[in-house]
């Protein structure tokens, strides 16, 4: 088949190894270098870099909606366009060109947790598992039909980070899946996502990344696993604003204002929520590294508690 891949993070890397193992990867479309690091020069995305490395012709559009872009994919005679974490809305124009449309590796088990954030999303919620799915592409945000799907546990102190990298492998082989099953002849039965269940995974703020402590231990636990690498969890922790890199919650009745420092240990600081009580276990100071909470009490030794 002559493939057309579309995606730019590092989520998307593994997807494009599998389309171009067994199949004719013809271009890739990945979003334009932008500016990232202290320096703030154009970096490439990371599929660029896989792309360009495998001696693939890589396509940065600003948009797909001209007309000149569309004219120049149609004239690549598609078979099929790959989607994995592009970060651009195809026009309806664009998912009519390819001669078997177009699918999308979404990162959730559809229709739970449709748009940009499902993996953080799902253990920020308290989800116990989730998965991938392979989804023929429509015009609406990811409702196509389910083509392949595959369901994974979602570990009880798994991060964000790890789980993307976790589902980027799963999604790939899911994908791989799919292209065998296309390559000889057979498709898939697809099946039309219900209504009953559908949640919306709303784009990551770094305003969401400050703790509450108000709120219940466990939630502020899962938000620091659900932030973490980014944009990552910060609180004011004995006069000192920390970024919050690891924590766990205790079940730990208490009668203190949240906020509270309870405890101090190697094994962690101990601060009163609203319910219970969270443990910090990995912390960043301000243009510091992540440190363990003994090494913190090293610096901190006015905090430690016996």
């Amino acid at each position: 088949m002559r493939i057309v891949f579309a995606g730019t993070p590092a989520f998307a890397v593994p997807s494009l190894r599998a389309a171009h193992a067994y199949n004719e990867v013809i271009a890739v479309y990945t979003q334009p270098d932008r500016p990232a690091g202290r320096g703030r020069g154009l970096t490439p995305p990371p599929v660029k870099l896989e792309a360009i490395q495998r001696g693939i012709p890589v396509l940065q559009p600003e948009t797909l909606k001209r007309r000149e872009s569309q004219d120049a994919l149609r004239a690549m005679e598609p078979d099929l366009l790959v989607v994995v974490a592009y970060g651009l809305i195809l026009p309806r124009a664009v998912l009519e060109i390819p001669r078997f449309g177009c699918w999308n590796v979404h990162a959730s088990l559809l229709p739970r947790w449709r748009g940009a954030a499902p993996i953080q999303r799902a253990i920020e919620a308290g989800d116990t598992e989730t998965g991938v799915c392979l989804m023929q592409m429509e015009a609406g945000l990811d409702t196509g039909p389910v083509l392949l799907a595959q369901t994974t546990p979602i570990g009880p102190e798994e991060t964000g980070g790890q789980l993307h990298d976790r589902l980027a492998e799963l999604g790939a082989g899911v994908l791989a899946d799919g292209l065998a099953l296309r390559r000889a002849d057979v498709r898939p039965v697809p099946w039309v996502q219900p209504e009953a269940g559908v949640t919306y995974a709303h784009k990551l703020d770094k305003h969401e990344a400050h703790l509450d402590w108000n709120q219940p231990a466990t939630v502020l636990a899962r938000k620091v696993r659900a932030f973490e690498p980014w944009p990552v969890a910060e609180a004011v922790v004995a006069g000192e604003r920390l970024r919050i890199r690891g924590a766990v919650a205790l079940d730990l009745p208490h009668a203190f204002a949240p906020g509270t420092l309870l405890a101090a240990s190697k094994q962690g600081l101990d601060i009163a929520c609203g319910e219970g009580a969270l443990r910090l276990r990995v912390i960043q100071r301000e243009g510091g590294k992540a440190i363990t909470a003994a090494d913190y009490l090293n610096a901190r030794r006015d905090l430690a508690t016996p």
